[in-house]
């Protein structure tokens, strides 16, 4: 599944595990160094190796930053110390009074901090179907912010479609591509102008560090984001992006096991009698089956479903998993389970972005996928 380097010809799995990871000079090691220094001496004034002050640089940052850029075939990359800081980069290439269109089926944090953040502090914003080829666009509309599959409900918007439009109106378009990782899409080579993540999830893999990125290939666009980076300051520490490289290095291992056990566990759902409808890009039903068919290698290991039961029903099987741990975020090695319109989604109750009361949202893991099922048809069967 892996492509080739344009570089160094490398395809994607020894990319993970070697860009920006050589050996180090001093010492041999072959584990990229955490570098704690917070500032690096100077031959003369002004003369240095590339790193003066850790804000502005940091070795194992460097590192971290070469190694996802390649992944995700961009020219430059940022590492930021959470996902919503790597956003909030982003989203200062717009200026007060630019609008920016949001998928109406977006993370909660997003939306947040473009309502709650940006919106009072002058910047136009709304929201649309970003499905839709003619859903209306606000005057003076310069970034679509678009998830592809979308967190919770695992929509697929055709990012070159949504690229073509907002090109002819003058517009960026940044593509959120945290489910999907680096493995199974690169928004860039469809037209994406910026790539975010949360590395707090598939990248890091683990459940044990917070981080964010943004990747990609304008100079112009990078400059400002790498000014913007220091200037603010929202910088991950040397461990943080120590984590997320170790993380990397079996990406794609993970991500085909997340995408098989995902499958096994579809396989339950669909006609479950406690299951009202399943959300899943493989499925020939899904909306946005054909988007995903066209630019992703492989469907994910996120799965939403609603039960038939209504909310109540989807909080006795959220409690009654046991395997499938209750929690938050997503991406990780253990699988998790989750009511969205209580946990990750609350901030957006009551607003466009709202989501059904009956979804449950699942993060399915690594572990055996015969254990994952039984756990999960246990917790249905107190529904049904």
């Amino acid at each position: 599944m892996g492509e080739r380097d344009q570089q160094g010809g490398w395809r994607f799995e020894t990319r993970a595990v070697h860009t920006g990871q050589e050996p180090d000079e001093a010492s041999g090691a072959v584990v990229m160094p955490i570098t704690l220094s917070t500032t690096f001496a100077q031959t003369a004034v002004g003369e240095h190796h590339g790193f003066e002050y850790a804000r502005s640089g940091n070795p194992t940052r460097a590192a971290l930053e070469s190694c996802v850029a390649s992944l995700e075939g961009a020219v430059s990359g940022f590492a930021f110390a959470s996902g919503l800081a790597a956003e909030d980069s982003v989203l200062r290439l717009c200026r007060p009074g630019d609008a920016v269109v949001l998928g109406n089926d977006a993370y909660g944090g997003t939306f947040r901090l473009i309502s709650k953040v940006f919106g009072p502090a002058g910047y136009r914003w709304a929201t649309a179907d970003l499905t839709e080829p003619d859903a209306p666009w606000p005057d003076g509309t310069r970034m679509v912010w678009l998830e592809t599959p979308t967190n919770p409900m695992l929509t697929c918007v055709d990012i070159q479609a949504v690229a073509t439009r907002a090109h002819a109106v003058g517009a960026i378009v940044v593509v959120d591509n945290t489910f999907a990782t680096p493995f199974l899409q690169n928004p860039l080579d469809h037209g994406a102008d910026v790539v975010v993540h949360s590395a707090t999830k598939y990248l890091g893999g683990h459940s044990d560090v917070v981080g964010g990125f943004v990747a990609l290939n304008d100079d112009e666009l990078a400059e400002r984001v790498r000014f913007t980076q220091n200037a603010v300051g929202a910088v991950p520490a040397p461990f943080d992006c120590y984590l997320v490289l170790r993380g990397l290095k079996t990406l794609a291992l993970r991500v085909e096991r997340h995408c098989l056990n995902a499958r096994a566990v579809v396989d339950l759902l669909v006609g479950h009698p406690a299951v009202e409808r399943v959300l899943y890009p493989q499925l020939p039903d899904h909306p946005g089956h054909a988007a995903a068919v066209k630019q992703m290698r492989d469907f994910g290991g996120m799965v939403s479903f609603t039960c038939t039961g209504g909310e109540e029903a989807a909080l006795k099987v959220v409690e009654r998993a046991g395997l499938f741990t209750l929690a938050e975020s997503l991406g990780a090695v253990e699988s998790l389970i989750e009511h969205p319109a209580r946990m990750t989604h609350a901030s957006a109750a009551g607003s466009a972005l709202e989501v059904p009361a009956s979804l449950v949202r699942l993060s399915v893991g690594i572990e055996s996928a015969d254990d994952l099922v039984a756990d999960l048809a246990d917790a249905l069967a107190s529904v049904s």
